[in-house]
């Protein structure tokens, strides 16, 4: 695989399908991805099958590195780009590609490699919780609850948008010709506050429109997702 400095980079691609088994905290996978990437394709096929997880809380944030080759992803976003900088700071690395999944903000994997994807969520499952986040749709948005153990680290508390399932077809670039349907294309990414556990935390935030919502509650770095959450 070729890589380069906050640049692109591109694999095999392969398709993937697994069962996975419901669990009271969901595995959160993040794909950054790219319309213009001939090598996404396979990860999008991947990641799709992973949307439809119960257990598995699955987010595509699009980015934009790629708009330069011939066609401009109609989902792509500096702040997806940005996002997946600030990754691979956190791990001490100059470099970032597609497709490339990162799991409950922990581990990099590459986005086409089903075995390599399959293993950090089973990993990643095993590791348990001990923060409880409830959501609830209220009149005037989004009720958050969350209850953690004395002591922890602060968590950001992040509330996130996506559109659950859209298809495009591809004009122009590496893709071109090719029609697909992406899944859990992130939309918003905000920041709504930072939580160290005391009190408890009960936070109402606005939420307008119908698509669905989650909340992840992350250390800082960006780090582990320690609890996560989704209402349709």
């Amino acid at each position: 695989m070729m890589q380069r400095a906050f640049g692109a980079a591109c694999g095999l691609w392969l398709c993937f399908a697994t069962t996975l088994a419901a669990e009271e905290h969901p595995v959160v996978v993040e794909l950054f991805t790219s319309q213009g990437c001939s090598s996404c394709p396979g990860a999008d096929v991947i990641f799709a099958d992973l949307a439809k997880q119960p257990d598995v809380l699955a987010l595509a944030l699009h980015v934009d590195y790629w708009d330069y080759i011939g066609w401009t992803d109609s989902f792509g976003s500096p702040r997806n780009t940005e996002r997946q900088k600030a990754y691979a700071r956190a791990a001490g690395s100059r470099t970032i590609y597609t497709p490339q999944m990162i799991v409950n903000g922990m581990v990099r994997v590459e986005g086409n490699d089903p075995e390599a994807v399959a293993g950090a969520m089973t990993v990643q499952r095993g590791q348990g919780s001990d923060v409880a986040l409830t959501l609830t749709r209220e009149p005037g948005g989004l009720r958050i609850r969350a209850t953690g153990p004395e002591g922890m680290a602060p968590v950001r508390v992040q509330l996130v948008r996506y559109n659950p399932s859209e298809t495009v077809t591809i004009e122009h670039g590496e893709n071109a010709g090719r029609t697909v349907t992406y899944h859990n294309i992130v939309t918003e990414w905000q920041a709504l506050a930072d939580w160290t556990g005391e009190p408890a935390l009960d936070l109402l935030a606005p939420l307008e429109g119908d698509d669905p919502a989650a909340v992840l509650l992350q250390r800082e770095g960006p780090g582990v997702i320690v609890a996560a959450a989704s209402l349709p």
